[in-house]
């Protein structure tokens, strides 16, 4: 691989190691930690290739300066779970944004089958709801109250649930990335088809906007987070087929982690979820505006956070990155 390549392809993470060693996240010995496995991975290939090039001088800086730091707070935990938050599941999301997209698209490309399908065969809903659902939500719909179900358990035992049951939904989809990224893609592709149905169905009974209004008050996170478990698993998965400068085994064991983080980031998502569906939803006659905000707010929180946010960070040392890419 020329220098260069290789330089392009890891000019990212090395700026996210100098921004994290310069900042709080410098702290944490566990990070840094995993940080100087990669460094040491990176300068062992470049000491191979490019024994008196800049790029290995400027890894062996960054190397040492992790060493100091691994060393000199090895003991020092305080701070792991706000650093945890604050940067090292951001800096996984600027690399993950490329997984994030496919994700995303599989997932809408797949509401959209779910609703043409829905649209041009009657027995389609059935088959993807189920009977008992679409006789209730029917039996419902005459009563004059379409979102009944969300009213009919306790709100407890429905958030416990409905709570668990995500979260498992989640995991599952990010696990079956290891069949090389297909088996999430099944997974995304299965839920985007069945919410593309779903909605169809409230709207040729005239209540999409009712529906709207009501179901995604919870499912704005419940299903944003549905697409960041899929860009979880596509993140291993990718590790094996496209394993870069690492051996397969090693690029397979840093994408498996790195989903593990994005999934495990999403525990609180899942938690607020749950909250709303089994505590706000129920009241489905809340005025138009409450629920705009309430959808609004989850879904600025989700495009702040793992997009917006994840690129502000990368661009705190943009002078440096521009730096490291002139070496």
């Amino acid at each position: 691989m020329k220098e260069i390549t290789f330089l392009n392809q890891n000019a990212d993470k090395w700026q996210q190691f100098e921004l994290l060693i310069t900042s709080k996240g410098g702290s944490d010995p566990d990070l840094m930690a995993d940080l100087f496995v990669q460094l040491t991975d990176d300068l062992s290939y470049s000491k191979t290739n490019y024994p008196k090039s800049k790029t290995t001088q400027y890894l062996n800086s960054i190397a040492a300066r992790v060493h100091q730091e691994i060393y000199k707070n090895k003991k020092e935990k305080s701070g792991r779970i706000l650093t945890f938050w604050k940067y090292e599941l951001p800096f996984i999301f600027k690399n993950s944004h490329k997984q994030l997209l496919y994700a995303f698209l599989i997932f809408t490309t797949a509401m959209l089958i779910g609703v043409i399908s829905a649209a041009y065969d009657d027995t389609f809903v059935r088959l993807i709801l189920g009977d008992s659902y679409v006789n209730m939500t029917l039996e419902n719909i005459d009563k004059g109250d379409p979102m009944a179900v969300y009213k009919s358990m306790n709100q407890i035992d429905m958030f416990f649930g409905i709570t668990i049951n995500n979260i498992k939904v989640a995991f599952v989809c990010f696990a079956l990335g290891i069949l090389f990224s297909f088996g999430t893609g099944v997974m995304l592709l299965y839920n985007g088809i069945m919410l593309g149905a779903f909605q169809y169905f409230f709207f040729a009974k005239g209540l999409l906007l009712q529906s709207v209004l009501v179901i995604w008050i919870h499912g704005t996170l419940e299903i944003s987070a549905i697409i960041i478990a899929g860009c979880a698993g596509l993140v291993m998965g990718n590790s094996i087929l496209f394993p870069g400068t690492y051996s397969r085994g090693v690029s397979f064991i840093k994408g498996a982690k790195q989903g593990v983080k994005i999934v495990v980031g999403l525990i609180p998502v899942f938690i607020t979820a749950g909250f709303f569906e089994s505590f706000v939803t129920r009241y489905s006659q809340m005025p138009m505006w409450l629920s705009l905000t309430i959808i609004g707010i989850s879904l600025l929180f989700i495009i702040g956070y793992f997009i917006i946010y994840p690129i502000h960070l990368n661009k705190i040392s943009d002078n440096e990155f521009k730096r490291i890419k002139t070496l």
